[in-house]
């Protein structure tokens, strides 16, 4: 047993931790998820996004995980890096671009499954949204990427630093299109979790995933904690003919309580908005809490961009009022009301303050 993982069992609820059944759903306070890392202020899935996170007060740090050609699990946000690497200006790599359906969309460009892992370390993280954030392109060309025990070091050595325990949350991308190429992940992920003394659900980890079948036979792989993801429209890619709307009914949700520990809706199912303003809450977290799951929602952002216009600041004329910073403390303020036990931020800080 590892000192992050002894530290896990004696300060779980400090932590924002829970243990299995209802128990779960009542935590001391809301743990707060850096999303991608603080991707409000770097480069997403990048040490500086995670160490900024940790910097801020975070409670679990983020990586969204895929494959590459050779079996490694990765932090990115999406197969596709041509738009979160350097890929595009590397002319080694030109003949490596293609269209692939992924999740019945068509994507053209760079994908990390054409890619060794070798070959991924030689490219540098660019940031995503740079119309949105300019100040992060200041940091590209700076960092590598990422592989999965790369952040768990990462979390771990910031556990150390701090003092606090710093989790991870990694989720599981497209496993279904990856597992239909021959790279099928949930058994690459369990495989690191033993390895780095997570397998547990006691140890500071969740596993998310927006698909139904992978939550299924990871249920049955490992007792680490598992969260389901769901969004305001669509369904699960496995289940081409099911909404995530027919999931999150109460019974629904009793049904997701056998597979999962815990849900992770759009923010907006919790607390709703129009273009102008916050409405008021669901009974989402009502009825998972019904279900004895936790309710982790996504994500919460700055930018006047995300915001309904009565949570804007700036003037609307200026060019940049879209990517300058509105109230997010009132949107995290409105979702801890409504009584999550956690959230994910691109701005971590924002998320600390606003719990208080």
């Amino acid at each position: 047993m590892t000192l992050l993982t002894r530290r896990a069992l004696t300060t779980a609820a400090l932590a924002g931790t829970f243990l299995p059944g209802f128990a779960r759903a009542q935590s001391r306070k809301p743990i707060v998820i850096g999303h991608r890392g603080c991707s409000g202020e770097r480069p997403e899935h990048t040490v500086l996004a995670y160490e900024r996170a940790i910097e801020q007060g975070a409670d679990f740090i983020e990586p969204d995980l895929v494959p590459t050609k050779d079996g490694h699990l990765v932090a990115r946000h999406e197969n596709e890096i041509g738009g979160t690497t350097d890929v595009a200006s590397r002319p080694e790599f030109a003949a490596r671009k293609a269209t692939k359906t992924i999740d019945g969309q068509s994507v053209t460009g760079w994908f990390t499954e054409d890619f060794t892992l070798a070959e991924l370390k030689t490219l540098r993280a660019r940031e995503r949204l740079p119309q949105l954030r300019p100040a992060n392109t200041a940091y590209d060309g700076q960092a590598q990427l990422l592989t999965f025990e790369e952040v768990v070091a990462i979390a771990r050595a910031g556990s150390q630093r701090t003092g606090r325990t710093i989790g991870v949350y990694p989720e599981l991308k497209h496993p279904t299109y990856f597992a239909s190429i021959g790279l099928p992940t949930e058994d690459r992920l369990v495989a690191k979790l033993k390895a780095l003394d997570l397998n547990s659900a006691t140890a500071p980890v969740f596993v998310q995933c927006f698909e139904v079948g992978p939550l299924k036979r990871l249920r049955a792989k490992t007792p680490a904690r598992l969260v389901f993801l769901v969004a305001g429209e669509g369904g699960p890619a496995d289940l081409p003919t099911v909404k995530y709307a027919d999931l999150v009914t109460a019974q629904g949700l009793k049904d997701v309580a056998v597979y999962a520990d815990g849900l992770g809706p759009e923010k907006t199912m919790v607390v709703p908005q129009d273009a102008n303003a916050l409405l008021p809450a669901t009974d989402l977290v009502k009825n998972a809490h019904a279900a004895g799951l936790v309710v982790h929602p996504w994500t919460v952002r700055a930018e006047n961009y995300f915001l309904p216009a009565t949570l804007r600041k700036g003037d609307p004329k200026d060019p940049a009022f879209l990517a300058q910073h509105g109230d997010a403390i009132a949107v995290l303020k409105a979702l801890y009301a409504a009584g999550v036990d956690g959230v994910f931020s691109d701005f971590p800080a924002l998320a600390v303050a606003a719990r208080g």
